[in-house]
Order: structure tokens, then C-alpha cells, then sequence
């Protein structure tokens, strides 16, 4: 794939093969992923999760890591894991609110 190819869109498609492995919802309809920026090859995403104390807060950002570059081999992959704005179920998709009986 050519850097020019690489959009907000395709990554954001991208991560949402990732799901939290909790809940059973992918992490983007979570509203776990707050941001995503393009700069060349490099691609920076903003994301939280559910609690603090996620115990898999380490496998998460290593699926997002590895989905990524696995689908753009020549992307530079960051993950900055953020805890303000805290996430909250408001920020849920309402699909994702529809799964869980919301």
C-alpha cells in the first residue's frame, strides 16, 4: 500500500477488527479511540480504555500496533494511551449501546 493511500477512514476500519475483549465490542464503537493522525508513513492514535486498571490495556495496544501494520507494512505505528477525557458509556456508538441492551 503507498503512503498516499493511507487515510483516517482506512485506519479507523482497521481498528475496528480490534475487540476489547471484556465487553466483546469492537474499540472503535467502544468510543475507545479518540483521535487518529496521518503524517507520511507515520500514524499516531489517541485512545483510552475502559478502566485504568484494564488488565489488557498491554494485548490492546499491541492488537491496534500489529492490525495496523500488518494491513500497511510500511506504517510507523504510535499508540498514546490517554486517561482525560476519562471514557464513560455516553461515548459509545449506538450500536454498541444497542449489543449491550442500553
Amino acid at each position: 500500500m503507498e503512503t498516499n493511500e493511507i487515510s483516517k477512514e482506512l485506519v479507523i476500519n482497521i481498528i475496528r477488527t480490534v475487540i476489547d475483549p471484556e465487553i466483546g465490542i469492537n474499540i472503535v464503537d467502544l468510543g475507545l479511540v479518540y483521535d487518529v493522525m496521518i503524517e507520511g508513513r507515520t500514524i499516531d492514535i489517541t485512545m483510552t480504555l475502559t478502566t485504568p486498571g484494564c488488565p489488557m490495556h498491554g494485548s490492546i495496544i499491541d492488537w491496534v500496533q500489529r492490525i495496523i501494520t500488518m494491513t500497511i507494512p510500511d506504517s510507523i505505528v504510535n499508540v498514546n494511551l490517554v486517561w482525560e477525557p476519562k471514557w464513560t458509556p455516553d461515548k459509545m456508538t449506538a450500536e454498541a449501546k444497542q449489543q449491550l441492551g442500553m
